[in-house]
């Protein structure tokens, strides 16, 4: 399966952010999305999630050279700013989300096997959800797109505001969950798109442009990515 963008184009009033966007994306990886902050890698994001309207360009499916259009159960979107329902429990969350999609969820498993997969301990699943951690309301925004089991999975800065534990315990759940599925992972922070990801690709003046990995090992080709988005910057 590949997720294939061609000519991506979304400006606001005068300003395009971004320019003729086209990148294929392969299933049983996760690539790492990079750009500094303010590039336009959410608004990238709500174009593919159809939260914006794209002023230019298309995306769809490809699958044994068949074309197809990507339909809502194909995407899954984690926020940087989790959002949950803070008058449920996490339980009660998780049975809602489940009973209202049953027909769309392949191979439904008992509440507490989902839990026990989040590393969310048993006190906290009968707990309101606005009493949740950031990190906690975190874990349950992914846990919904790990029971949704979408094709293409959005990650818009998940870890960055985490503690180091939470964000390991993700890390290395999304390194489980990359197998037939496509994850793309926002990140401002090169390390840990080094660290986390297959492939790295640069939000850079508006165009993706992809990385050889191993060539970013190199103290010169480092150099040359941050200066190049210092000079977006000052642009």
């Amino acid at each position: 399966m590949e997720f294939v963008i061609e000519s991506l184009e979304k400006k606001f009033e005068k300003k395009e952010v971004l320019k003729d966007i086209t990148f294929s994306f392969e299933s049983g990886k996760i690539y790492g999305l990079l750009g500094r902050n303010g590039a336009g890698k959410t608004t990238l994001f709500n174009c593919l999630n159809r939260d914006l309207k794209m002023d230019g360009g298309r995306f769809f499916i490809r699958e044994d050279e068949r074309e197809r259009d990507v339909i809502s159960s194909d995407m899954g979107y984690v926020l940087s700013t989790p959002s949950v329902p803070e008058f449920l429990t996490a339980r009660e969350f998780l049975k809602f989300f489940i009973e209202i999609n049953e027909k769309s969820i392949k191979n439904i498993r008992p509440l507490d096997e989902y839990f026990e997969f989040m590393n969310i301990e048993h006190g906290d699943r009968d707990k309101l959800l606005k009493d949740y951690s950031h990190g906690m309301k975190n874990k349950m925004q992914m846990l919904i797109n790990i029971v949704a089991q979408p094709n293409i999975l959005l990650l818009d800065e998940p870890l960055t505001s985490l503690d180091v534990v939470v964000a390991e315990e993700m890390k290395q759940m999304l390194k489980t969950l990359k197998k037939q599925r496509i994850i793309i992972f926002s990140t401002h922070i090169m390390e840990l798109a080094l660290d986390l990801c297959d492939e790295i690709v640069i939000l850079n003046h508006g165009k993706l442009e992809e990385i050889d990995k191993e060539n970013l090992n190199q103290t010169e080709f480092k150099d040359k990515i941050i200066q190049a988005l210092k000079e977006e910057e000052h642009v």
